[in-house]
């Protein structure tokens, strides 16, 4: 079976949503759910960017694995059109990338998630947690409990 992607967006792709594929990915694992590839990408991401900081500091203290190896992508036609769902951090994002599984965080859980960038660490501490509450909700609307034959 091949694994359907879903990707995480955000603006410059070096906070919010490499987190929150860090993140997905652990919950995803932690729920046994399996045949999803999770990426993440920028709106208008510079190419080849660390992860930054203090993203790296906050995931580390909630245990939650990433890439020493992550790099900054721009999102392409691409890989919207090879997602089953292009995730975006807020409304407003979505409104920049066309496409029938383009949504947003708010549209799945209620919420959108703020940009922490150069705002310090508890501001990306803050961020990481929105984003895991968010993700029973995002699990279900987009039936990734639901088990597969």
């Amino acid at each position: 079976m091949k694994h359907k992607k879903i990707v995480f967006v955000c603006s410059g792709n070096t906070c919010r949503s490499p987190m929150a594929e860090a993140a997905f990915r652990k919950e995803l694992k932690r729920r046994k759910i399996s045949w999803y590839t999770v990426l993440s990408a920028g709106i208008n991401a510079a190419e080849g960017l660390p992860m930054s900081a203090d993203a790296k500091t906050a995931l580390s203290e909630a245990k939650i694995a990433y890439s020493d190896k992550f790099q900054s992508c721009i999102l392409t036609r691409k890989v919207v059109d090879e997602a089953i769902a292009v995730i975006c951090m807020t409304r407003d994002l979505c409104d920049l990338v066309p496409g029938k599984n383009v949504m947003s965080m708010h549209e799945l859980a209620g919420k959108d998630i703020p940009d922490p960038f150069g705002q310090g660490i508890d501001a990306y501490r803050i961020t990481l947690r929105m984003i895991r509450e968010c993700f029973p909700a995002v699990i279900s609307r987009l039936g990734l409990d639901v088990k597969e034959d």
